[in-house]
């Protein structure tokens, strides 16, 4: 119903989502009539970015009956965010959530290191900091004026290529851009995430004391460096445990600058935490 490529509603990205899957269809499920009914007008309307910009040719049949219909079709629609969710993006939560939470540590890193200017500096390169404007490739010219209200940035494991933006300009700021590590994935050949059995052998070469204290020492972040001092080995030998584990799925590595960070994945920590990287 919707294009792949074009305009996209942004009630489908509400705000709340930010929070946790649940807050967000609670914020589908308010969804007002009026609001429904303009946004897929412009899925429709062939104008700008449009379904017909994108593929000439009329609004299918089932989005004119939606668009009609109004919120009586909120349920379905719910129902189906549901399915696509459970067989689309539950089974691979835990690599699309390791690799977000890399992004996150080395934009943090960044923004410590050199606030604001050298956050936004070291954003993907699709994005462009030329104090005092972000540039951004983008499919239409388009100026969004912040107005004092600050932009949330959203790295995305989703995005691919250029960033997003909501259409409405009253909404909150928000950029939605790639994840350098997916970034990263899509070029080495697109491997999203290892199979599952793949994963199993290579997590029988992580037994042993040295490897436990190395990932107990990555802690919210460390590049290698950090993980040699910390752990109290060589560099050559943090490097090589650090590689191990990102094999097995334990760590993800993001090149910060002219140095690579370690973070780890929510694999990782659960075994931290239940003790099982042990020797």
């Amino acid at each position: 119903m919707i294009p792949a490529r074009g305009y996209f509603p942004d009630f489908l990205t509400p705000a709340e989502g930010q929070y946790g899957w649940d807050m967000g269809l609670d914020a589908l499920r308010g969804l007002r009539h009026e609001r429904l009914r303009r946004e897929l007008s412009l899925v429709g309307s062939g104008a700008g970015s449009g379904f017909g910009a994108a593929f000439g040719t009329p609004a299918p049949i089932r989005l004119r009956e939606f668009m009609d219909g109004g919120t009586k079709h909120l349920p379905r629609l719910l129902s189906e965010l549901r399915g696509y969710h459970r067989a689309a993006v539950e089974p691979y939560w835990t690599h699309i959530q390791a690799q977000i939470e890399a992004e996150r540590a080395a934009r943090g890193r960044a923004l410590l290191d050199g606030g604001a200017d050298e956050l936004l500096a070291s954003l993907p390169p699709m994005l462009r900091w030329r104090a005092p404007v972000l540039e951004c490739e983008y499919p239409v010219d388009r100026d969004v004026r912040l107005r004092g209200r600050g932009l949330l940035l959203q790295p995305s494991f989703f995005c691919r290529r250029t960033a997003v933006t909501l259409h409405d300009p009253e909404l909150p700021p928000v950029l939605v851009y790639p994840a350098a590590a997916q970034l990263a994935s899509a070029s080495a050949g697109g491997e999203a995430a290892r199979p599952e059995e793949q994963r199993q052998r290579t997590l029988g070469k992580l037994v042993g004391h040295t490897r436990s204290v190395v990932l107990r020492a990555i802690g919210d972040g460390a590049t290698t460096s950090e993980l040699a001092r910390r752990a109290g080995v060589s560099l050559a030998s943090a490097s090589q445990h650090a590689c191990v584990m990102r094999e097995a799925g334990l760590v993800t590595t993001l090149r910060h600058g002219g140095a690579v960070l370690h973070t780890v994945t929510p694999l990782g920590a659960a075994l931290l935490k239940g003790g099982a990287v042990v020797s």
